[in-house]
């Protein structure tokens, strides 16, 4: 989260057009937890998907969706939260973010029960699989091709705070049809095929060069290294004690 400047044209311009400074202030002051309480904690523990927002060291955005059983987004204390990273389109585009910029913010939205959101902003680094259930021995192990993590984000929680109510729509659960989810498939339709329509227009956009990085091979090169670098951290775990990922600073 962000504010404008106290004395600053920008919170002049809010107050005089909007009025919600004060709001602002005392939203800060009664809502946003830099740690997660027992409310949030059992919160998160019950959720099976969270919105996840990335961006590059340029600041590029990019805001993706993960999903799992209940708990598939673990809290390990009241600071710290992980997730498993599932097999995937290939392009690898948050751990790419990742790994240039930790800063993340998680958005859970609870539609069917309580109706309600959990912000958590933080910083995070990517972990191999092996040293991740080296470290936290409750790590569940999940059966279901496709739900096998290939690494962990860990997260160190900076901000946590309510989204609010009143405009998150109440949805219900719907009896499954066929096999339900395809965890992992490699599939073209059962993966959504050419839903949009994009392959036919995709020959007018000419070659596919994500900005602001000088072309698309170097770019997916980069991103598939998070990977290697997450395993190669994981053997180098085996052969010295773990410290913490995180060291926070300590003010008096």
């Amino acid at each position: 989260m962000r504010t404008t400047r106290p004395g600053s044209d920008g919170e002049h311009l809010v107050q005089q057009r909007t009025g919600t400074t004060g709001r602002a202030d005392k939203f800060y002051a009664e809502q946003v937890l830099d740690r997660l309480n027992t409310r949030m904690r059992e919160f998160v523990a019950r959720q099976e998907m969270f919105f996840l927002a990335t961006a590059d060291r340029h600041g590029e955005c990019d805001n993706t969706f993960r999903a799992g059983p209940p708990g598939f987004l673990h809290v390990l204390d009241d600071r710290t939260l992980t997730y498993p990273e599932y097999r995937g389109n290939g392009v690898q585009a948050s751990l790419g973010n990742i790994e240039e910029n930790p800063h993340v913010g998680l958005l859970m939205m609870d539609f069917l029960r309580d109706r309600i959101g959990l912000h958590v902003n933080g910083t995070a680094r990517v972990v191999g699989d092996e040293e991740m259930r080296g470290t936290y021995a409750g790590l569940a192990s999940d059966p279901v091709p496709g739900r096998r993590a290939q690494a962990w984000v860990v997260v160190a929680v900076e901000e946590a705070y309510i989204h609010c109510a009143k405009h998150i729509p109440h949805l219900q659960k719907v009896p499954r049809h066929g096999s339900g989810r395809a965890w992992g498939t490699d599939d073209f339709k059962r993966k959504g095929g050419d839903f949009f329509g994009a392959a036919a227009q995709a020959p007018e956009r000419g070659p596919f060069l994500p900005p602001p990085r000088a072309d698309a091979s170097t770019w997916r090169a980069q991103a598939e290294k998070v990977l290697e670098r997450a395993e190669q951290r994981s053997a180098e775990a085996e052969e010295q004690a773990f410290s913490g990922w995180f060291r926070r600073r300590v003010t008096a």
